[in-house]
């Protein structure tokens, strides 16, 4: 099944980017994971080592996300950034559909350990998670 358009395009880009520049574009999604808003409740992501939080939720039909991650992972901030610019407000049937490797091949791999991809694979399933409780 094909990534939500967005995702895609993303990965798109990261792909196209020589090794040195994937770095500079990830913390640029960074940049887009806002602190949530008073009343959120987040679910720690426990098999990340860095303390990541996430919700999803689903308004008119719309994935909503919510994450935080301090700025001293940037790292894992961007990828948070990643999700939230290739998933917002894509129906729930879309982000459920994407697979926990859909990182694969955007040469992500040359930048974080398995370790740490690991873990984020793990955020983007307690997503769907949320996505399909709240449905």
């Amino acid at each position: 099944m094909a990534l939500p358009k967005k995702l895609q395009e993303a990965l798109d880009l990261i792909r196209a980017m020589p090794k040195e520049l994937k770095a500079q574009v990830l913390l640029e999604y960074a940049k887009k994971v806002l602190t949530p808003p008073p009343g959120v409740e987040l679910e720690r992501v426990h098999e990340c080592q860095t303390p990541f939080f996430l919700r999803a939720e689903v308004e008119g039909g719309r994935v909503r996300l919510h994450f935080f991650v301090p700025d001293e992972a940037p790292t894992v901030k961007a990828f948070a950034g990643l999700l939230k610019e290739g998933l917002e407000g894509e129906p729930p049937e879309a982000v459920l559909s994407v697979p926990p490797t859909f990182y694969r091949g955007a040469g992500l791999e040359e930048l974080l350990t398995p370790l740490r991809l690991r873990g984020l694979e793990a955020a983007l399933l307690r997503l769907q998670d949320q996505v399909r409780r709240a449905l």
